[in-house]
Parts: structure tokens; sequence; C-alpha cells
């Protein structure tokens, strides 16, 4: 005897417990899903085919509202200047001095360090500063109710419905408490989010990039020189009177200290005013300079009706597909 043969004596094979088809207590065959649910390529191109033309019509509506929708739109210049902080700019104030003053009596106080180039951006986009600027300059149509320029006849058009230029009255229709004519608030939120834009130079440290946007470019060069000549005014009037303060203190605590030392201090402490103030009297470019100045440009910046256009015909094949395939699915639960 083989002893393949012996092994098969000692082992005999187990009957099956369960027919075939038959299955143990408390166990469930995976369930056999239909293929009629599974979308293949096939059938998803033969679906976009059967909607060719919902997908053409939805797109071409789409891509000829857009254009439609960037032709509506205004054109927009921008007009740049690079600035450049002067020596002024760079200088300490009168913290700075005072703080000198206090190590020469022996006295312990912390530097003062004043960043007027800083300061001057942060005054130039503040709202009280675009207030004053816009009512100094008596700009508050040209803000809110330009609705175009004419570039071959160079004629600012207002928008009628917001502004009558002939009459100079405001004419909008607003709900209460807002007024027919635009309040500081709006002007100044439109001045500062779509007008005017202060950022410094990422490619060279220290220098200030300033430009506005309008739809006439004779307008956007115009006021980024009265940004300029206003900021610069204002922070040489703001100097001028602080050093005329520190003066009136010096020479206050001047008459009251008998210590030659102390009275040759306070004598150059005071020159030292003098001096600011002269400066700021004589240099019209107080605390910006001008390095690149603002020209006319004759190139819009805004809007890329190109872009617009793309990106509406985009949006329209888009939908237009999951219109198509959302009438797919709606049919086939009907059916």
């Amino acid at each position: 005897m083989t002893q393949d043969s012996q092994n098969e004596q000692n082992n005999p094979q187990q009957p099956a417990p369960y027919n075939p088809g038959q299955y143990p207590p408390g166990y469930f065959p995976p369930p056999n899903y239909p293929q009629d649910d599974e979308i293949d390529l096939r059938e998803l191109f033969g679906i976009i085919w059967a909607g060719k033309w919902w997908i053409i019509g939805i797109t071409f509506v789409f891509a000829v509202a857009s254009v439609f929708y960037s032709l509506s739109l205004p054109n927009i210049y921008k007009a740049e200047a690079t600035l450049a902080p002067t020596e002024e700019a760079q200088g300490g104030g009168f913290g700075e001095e005072m703080s000198g003053l206090a190590s020469l009596t022996g006295i312990s106080v912390g530097k003062q360090q004043v960043d007027k180039v800083t300061m001057a951006m942060e005054i130039l986009q503040s709202r009280q500063f675009i207030k004053n600027f816009v009512q100094r300059h008596n700009i508050l149509p040209e803000v809110m109710a330009v609705k175009e320029w004419y570039q071959a006849s160079g004629e600012l058009v207002f928008n009628k419905e917001i502004y009558n230029p002939k009459t100079k009255e405001w004419v909008r229709d607003v709900e209460p408490p807002k007024k027919p004519e635009p309040s500081s608030w709006e002007y100044v939120n439109t001045f500062q989010n779509s007008i005017l834009l202060v950022e410094k130079d990422s490619e060279t440290p220290g220098l200030i990039n300033l430009s506005v946007s309008h739809q006439s470019p004779v307008i956007a060069h115009r006021w980024v020189e009265w940004l300029i000549e206003d900021i610069n005014d204002h922070m040489r009037q703001r100097d001028i009177k602080e050093a005329q303060s520190s003066m009136e203190y010096l020479q206050k605590e001047l008459g009251e200290t008998n210590l030659s030392s102390m009275q040759q201090v306070f004598y150059q402490l005071i020159e030292k005013q003098i001096q600011t103030i002269m400066l700021a009297n004589v240099r019209p470019e107080y605390v910006f300079q001008v390095l690149d100045p603002a020209v006319v440009p004759e190139q819009k910046s805004a809007p890329s009706r190109a872009l617009i256009c793309i990106i509406g015909t985009f949006l329209g094949g888009f939908l237009s597909l999951l219109v198509v395939f959302i009438h797919h699915l709606a049919r086939g639960k009907n059916k």
C-alpha cells in the first residue's frame, strides 16, 4: 500500500455541511448590484451628445452676455508715482532729542523711534486726510458720480441718476437715513477701496508706490500730484507745530534753571527746533521726494474684457453640462 493511500484512509474527507446555495446562520451574501447604475465613458458621451443643443445654446448665451457686460464697463486708468523718503522723514523727532537731554542729566529714558515714513503712509490713507482732500479740492462729483470718460473729446460724463452737472445737485434716490449727497463715510470708503493705493515697493526697499485709478486719465494724474503735495504739506505743518510747542516748553524750562550746563543743553535743543522750522518752510518735498513722477496714462489698466469673456464662456459651458446631467437623471427616475 502506498503512502498516499494510507494518508487518505487515516484522514477521510469530511462532507460539506451545507449544500450549494445554502449559507450558515448569520451570513448574508454580498448584494448583486445592477449593472445599469454604472455610467461608463460611452454612456457619458452619449448623454453629452444627446444634450448638445442645450450645451451650445446655454454656452452661447453666457458668452454673448459676458461680451455685453464687459463692453458696458468703463475704462479705468491708473496714474502712478514712485516716492522716496527725504532725510527729514528718516530723522527722529522731539522725543529723540528729549531722550538725549535725559541721558545728559543722568536719567535713563527709553529712546523713542518715530518712523515718519510709516506715519505719513498711514495718514495718507486715513479717513480724516481723505475727507479733507476731497473737500479741499471740491472733487466729490468726480469721486462718486462719474459714469465714463470720452477719449476723443476728453469730456467727463456723469451719471445723471446720481448727479446733475448743470445744476450741481445730487439727485440719487436713496433710503433714509442716507441723503442724496454722499456722506463722508461713503466717499472715503470709495476712495480707499477703489481709487487710492499706497504700498511699499517690493523690489526696492525704502521706496513707496502711490497710484490713483479713475475713469479719466487726466484726473488720475492730477490727483496723484495733489496727494503728494498735500501729504508733504500736512507733515510739514505737523512738524512746525510740534517744533513750536517744543520751543515754548524749552524756553519755559530754560527760565527756571540756573545750571549753566543745563542752559547750554536747552539752547542747543532750541536751536534744533529753529532749524526744523526753517527746513520745513524751505523744502516743498518735506517727507516724500518724487523719483518717478506720474504721467497721464494712455492705456487702460482695467477692465480685462478678454478675461471676463473667457470666464463667462467657461461658466456657461459648466452650467450647461450640469443642466444636461440633471435633466438626464430626472428623466431616468421618471421612467
